[in-house]
């Protein structure tokens, strides 16, 4: 039996309080599942936590997640306390999406280290494996490579309601194999170089063999992820007006019934199930929502 049909919209800028508000009930009223936001210093965007809180101070369905935050950036421990208190504020509407960073380049224009993946996976790993701690432990010690946590008290109120889902988002194989083991949800993605596509990306198939092999039997509890930032409805009646900023990717046309099709065929072949869309095409994706949400 497949799993369901969810939808996220990604979504990073805003002019006004107003007009975030707009975006998050427009989501929710269109059917989405989720209002997502990337975990970008370098590009004058949003910053998550605050407009996420917000967001879900405006609705009453939607949920809302990190799209997603780069370890590197944070410490586990403040990182899974704000996850914590967003997750009860919201009333367990908050999905904590992690990944072990964005690139080189935006760690350069920081001024930070950027450490070989090897590196950055492990550390990864053990903030995964310190966040499903605190959220299950009064106390938590921990001692990792990278890590040390002595009497820290865990999040005694979001362990009353449980622990928010674990998105893990990668393309190389240490990445898919660890959000195999660790995440409840698993964002496939694709690798590229400074001038595009990496023509030795393994192929998508490679990679969900590399899950299911992780996985082992809990491969079947496991969500699949993927953008469609490529799908552009062509027989809306909205008008096709790109985000401002947003992904630099080749758009296809679809029509509605094109994009049922080629969903449901993916699911079919490949087991996504959650999708997320950009903001610019929110509306115009809105058809194809109403036709699979939840099917």
């Amino acid at each position: 039996m497949p799993r369901p049909f969810r939808f996220g919209v990604v979504a990073a800028y805003t002019q006004s309080h107003s007009a975030w508000v707009e975006t998050a009930r427009k989501a929710e009223t269109l059917g989405y599942a989720t209002l997502l936001i990337p975990d970008r210093a370098n590009i004058g965007s949003l910053a998550p936590l605050t407009a996420l809180a917000t967001a879900a101070e405006a609705t009453t369905s939607l949920h809302v997640g990190s799209y997603v935050f780069s370890n590197e950036y944070r410490h586990p421990v403040i990182l899974a306390r704000e996850a914590a208190t967003l997750a009860l504020l919201s009333e367990g509407r908050f999905e904590l999406g992690l990944g072990a960073g964005v690139g080189e380049a935006e760690a350069r224009q920081l001024g930070i280290d950027f450490p070989k993946a090897g590196t950055r996976v492990a550390r990864l790993e053990e903030t995964l494996q310190i966040t499903r701690r605190l959220f299950a432990e009064e106390v938590v010690n921990f001692t990792g490579k990278h890590y040390t946590l002595r009497d820290v008290k865990g999040f005694i109120g979001p362990m009353q309601q449980g622990r928010p889902p674990l998105l893990v988002a990668g393309a190389g194989e240490r990445m898919l194999k660890l959000a195999a083991r660790e995440a409840d949800i698993i964002a496939i993605g694709s690798k590229f170089t400074g001038r595009g596509p990496d023509p030795a990306d393994a192929t998508l198939e490679q990679k969900l063999t590399w899950i299911r092999e992780a996985a082992g039997e809990r491969f079947s509890e496991l969500e699949l992820s993927q953008t469609i930032y490529y799908m552009q409805i062509s027989d809306s009646v909205s008008e096709l007006a790109p985000l401002v900023g947003g992904p630099p990717i080749p758009k296809q046309p679809f029509t509605t019934e094109q994009a049922v099709a080629h969903l449901l065929e993916q699911r079919e072949r490949f087991g996504f199930s959650y999708l997320q869309v950009y903001e610019g095409q929110m509306e115009n994706f809105a058809p194809v929502i109403a036709r699979l949400a939840g099917k």
